[in-house]
């Protein structure tokens, strides 16, 4: 038997049948790619809603896929070669974010379609199952190229966005917010226009790669915008679309490794993240003091111990938050609470000392909450309400 190299140019009468049936569909290439985009038209909505530049990234690669799959053909009878189906790389790399794999399979099978059908048209009803055959075999290997590519791309997509998200993050902690930031961060994913809180806390072993991804997919599935990324022993999660900072922390509290979880006050956007990241940040290396600290915990819990550790911030806002506000109220409301203070937190002992009825404290007591929002009866609001007490009468004497 010849070999179909042997054939005429034009797959005259001296051509092997094989190499006949190749050259009607070296013919017929155009054709079927033609026929194959006119299904898509008709058949594909997101394919007539693209853009008539990425329509003709699509289209070649139909014409590549019918015109590789005739190549493959053409050397099919030598022991029936394992098919590379590489026809992707005839379109822009752009095409991967134009059109998902979903869309692509979809591409596939109308092209078989077409193919399968016009079949016995273009070669005859006697070579015609051989062809099929051959089209199934071979459009299998395109959808398993395709698939390669987009795991390929995704990979690498992954590694990429890795890279730059954790470049955002740290723009973000270092308060070095620009547009070229927010361009990146919402390349990302990020969405949000209002409420964001920063959390950190300890990763998990250096081995474990995973957190992220974690991190990720619990915050997206409660509902928020989220940018996390490692920073030497810290792991930090940026959330938006946030009501309630400690709530949204406890989202994902579950994927940070051991020790405390603290949560940034709430910021109005992106661009005040480190507004929310600079006590988050105080907050972890302070809450050693607190053992018994709950996780999540929020930085503003944590004023006692970030005011001990050093943190300016955090004495000005006892100042600020607690003691001016009490001093404020009234000198008995400030007299009433430093002495039940002293005095062990004994409203009894507390009254002796004042010269009033313990009913008067109590109310008085109440009065310190309503007005700061802590209880002095409770153990730890106590403790933050006497060191308030303690930097505010150095800060502020005249108020005392």
């Amino acid at each position: 038997m010849p070999h179909p190299s042997d054939a005429g140019p034009n797959g005259g009468p001296d051509a092997s049948p094989h190499a006949r049936t190749v050259h009607l569909l070296e013919r017929a290439t155009g054709r079927l790619a033609t026929a194959a985009i006119a299904r898509m038209e008709e058949q594909l909505s997101w394919y007539r809603a693209m853009p008539a530049e990425q329509r003709s990234w699509v289209g070649l690669v139909i014409q590549a896929g019918i015109a590789a799959f005739v190549d493959w053909y053409r050397n099919a009878a030598d022991s029936r070669p394992t098919p590379t189906a590489d026809v992707f790389g005839t379109a822009p790399r752009d095409l991967i974010r134009a059109i998902s794999l979903q869309q692509t399979v979809e591409v596939v099978r109308v092209a078989i379609e077409v193919v399968e059908e016009s079949v016995s048209d273009v070669v005859g009803e006697k070579d015609a199952p051989a062809v099929r055959e051959g089209v199934l075999r071979y459009s299998r290997e395109v959808a398993f190229s395709a698939a390669h590519v987009y795991a390929r791309y995704a990979e690498a997509r992954g590694t990429w966005d890795a890279r730059l998200e954790a470049t955002v993050v740290d723009s973000l902690l270092r308060g070095e917010v620009d547009a070229d930031v927010r361009s990146r961060a919402s390349a990302l994913g990020w969405t949000a226009q209002s409420g964001v809180a920063v959390i950190i806390g300890r990763p998990r072993p250096a081995d474990d790669a995973t957190m992220a991804d974690e991190i990720r997919r619990s915050a997206r599935h409660a509902g928020y915008d989220v940018l996390t990324g490692g920073q030497g022993d810290r792991l930090v999660a940026v959330l938006g679309r946030v009501d309630d900072p400690v709530t949204a922390a406890s989202a994902v509290v579950t994927h940070f490794g051991p020790g405390p979880v603290v949560v940034g006050p709430l910021v109005p956007d992106l661009v005040s993240a480190a507004t929310s990241a600079r006590p988050a940040v105080s907050g972890l290396l302070a809450a050693p003091g607190w053992p018994d600290a709950p996780r999540p915990v929020a930085a503003t819990a944590l004023l006692p111990e970030r005011a001990l550790a050093g943190d300016e911030e955090a004495l000005h806002e006892l100042v600020s938050e607690f003691y001016t506000p009490i001093a404020e109220a009234g000198p008995v409301i400030l007299e009433t609470l430093a002495a039940y203070l002293e005095t062990g937190a004994s409203v009894e002992a507390a009254a002796r000392l004042l010269f009033v009825h313990p009913n008067t404290v109590r109310y008085r007591l109440r009065r310190v909450s309503d007005v700061v929002g802590l209880m002095p009866t409770d153990p730890r609001d106590s403790y933050t309400l006497r060191l308030a007490l303690t930097v505010g009468r150095i800060e502020s004497p005249t108020l005392d």
